[in-house]
């Protein structure tokens, strides 16, 4: 009589299945977790997060908890990751926009009411840092912050050859510097030539410290005006922008 295979290969099976269920399981959890953590970060703002609180509202010990995330860093990496990730969705997402209008425009319309819409998140993101937590190096939040610089680099530059971007009428670069941005990851903004990728830093921050100063509360005077300044504002930037780069070329 030959062995009875089906047993063998049934319990296989079962154990393959059932390590899927749990991996379901857990991430299930997981999410359930970040939301509950985004919520306190929601009402209590950042600096005040507890994993004890995040673990009440659950109905987990904190002991459970850290059977997810086996540290507050841990915790807050995630929360980082997932804040980053969901305004480049927001930016992406945005991306079609009109095309009469500037390209980069729409996309920073969604990156500001992303940051309006999500105030203690955004703080999170860009406000003080918290205390003793230290991102990891070339971690899941670098990357999150490389894709959305990527996009933003598209939409300002994707018209030009990589010429033309080196030509760029920019303030003279020193030595230094111009080495410096040579030398940037080329999955990021390494991958522009030094005008350009000044270009897209200055960018960078004259938009996001528009933004910054809203969420903060700083341009509350401008009232409901708020977006048709910023719009004005990345409207002749983007002009601004694209002028030192066709200077050269014309």
């Amino acid at each position: 009589m030959s062995p009875d295979t089906s047993a063998s290969t049934g319990t296989s099976a079962s154990a393959s299945d059932a390590l899927t269920l749990r991996q379901r399981r857990r991430a299930v959890a997981t999410r359930e977790i970040l939301t509950a953590a985004e919520s306190h970060i929601a009402e209590n703002g950042p600096a005040a997060l507890s994993l004890r609180a995040v673990a009440r509202s659950l109905g987990m010990t904190v002991q459970a908890l850290y059977h997810y995330f086996p540290s507050r860093d841990d915790l807050v990496t995630a929360l980082v990751t997932k804040a980053y990730d969901d305004l480049a969705d927001a930016v992406q997402a945005a991306v079609p926009g009109d095309a009469a209008e500037p390209r980069v425009l729409a996309p920073a319309e969604g990156y500001r009411q992303w940051a309006v819409d999500h105030p203690e998140r955004f703080q999170l993101l860009y406000g003080a840092p918290l205390r003793y937590y230290q991102a990891p190096v070339e971690g899941p939040t670098t990357m999150a912050v490389r894709r959305m610089s990527n996009l933003f680099q598209h939409e300002l530059f994707a018209e030009f050859t990589t010429e033309q971007l080196a030509a760029a009428r920019t303030p003279e670069l020193s030595p230094a510097l111009r080495a410096h941005l040579a030398h940037l990851p080329h999955d990021g903004m390494g991958s522009l030539p030094p005008p350009a990728a000044s270009l897209l830093l200055s960018a960078w921050g004259h938009m996001h410290g528009l933004v910054t100063l809203e969420v903060f509360g700083h341009t509350a005077f401008i009232g409901d005006h708020q977006a048709e300044v910023f719009r004005a504002a990345m409207r002749n930037l983007s002009e601004d922008i694209h002028r030192r780069i066709t200077a050269q070329a014309a």
